[in-house]
């Protein structure tokens, strides 16, 4: 799928898609950068959209663990899971993460969400970084992108301080200048509510 057929998605509906554009490789190889190089790790990804770092976890894994990927949008869920048969691809919304990894009895070691900040406001006052946290293991970490033009928006304030609240340590990556626009990672390692 090209840019235009991206952007198309994202003119129809800009509060389920994350971005203009689909994602660099030098953006992608820092998402996925907590992936193991070893074991059987279960990595999920949050918003995986056409694919930028559906590609990359595929090479990063070379066989090993599990790949669970949940997209909301029907179509893009549906090529995902053509393109890529070693991905489990399921049309769900992120909130249902806990329970679909409880159906499959796993707990994820590594998530790595391409969702828009809007996708991260509290329901019932729960965010939706408390559900990924507590679907993570001890040791797991989760990965999200940002713009840095968006980083001081109030929804990006709220999510990193839902970040800090959630996880011992979260760290801002430098800018990914290699990327349309330019964009920054959030790396939270050790959740505090992991079981």
């Amino acid at each position: 799928m090209g840019t235009a057929d991206f952007l198309w998605e994202f003119i129809k509906s800009p509060t389920t898609t994350a971005a203009v554009g689909p994602s660099s490789r030098s953006l992608a190889a820092q998402m996925v950068a907590p992936i193991p190089n070893r074991g059987e790790p279960v990595v999920v990804e949050l918003g995986p959209g056409t694919g930028a770092f559906t590609e990359v976890i595929q090479r990063r894994l070379g066989g090993r663990g599990k790949h669970l990927a949940l997209e909301l949008n029907s179509r893009w869920a549906a090529e995902l899971g053509q393109r890529f048969p070693a991905v489990e691809s399921v049309c769900a919304d992120a909130r249902q993460l806990p329970e679909l990894l409880r159906q499959r009895g796993l707990r994820a070691d590594v998530v790595v969400s391409g969702l828009p900040w809007v996708a991260h406001a509290p329901v019932d006052g729960v965010p939706l970084i408390r559900l990924i946290a507590e679907s993570l293991t001890p040791g797991g970490a989760f990965t999200q992108f940002g713009y840095t033009w968006t980083r001081w928006a109030p929804p990006a304030r709220r999510q990193l301080a839902d970040l800090r609240a959630e996880f011992e340590e979260t760290v801002i990556s430098r800018t990914v200048w290699r990327n349309l626009p330019p964009a920054v990672v959030y790396l939270a390692r050790r959740p505090h509510r992991a079981a």
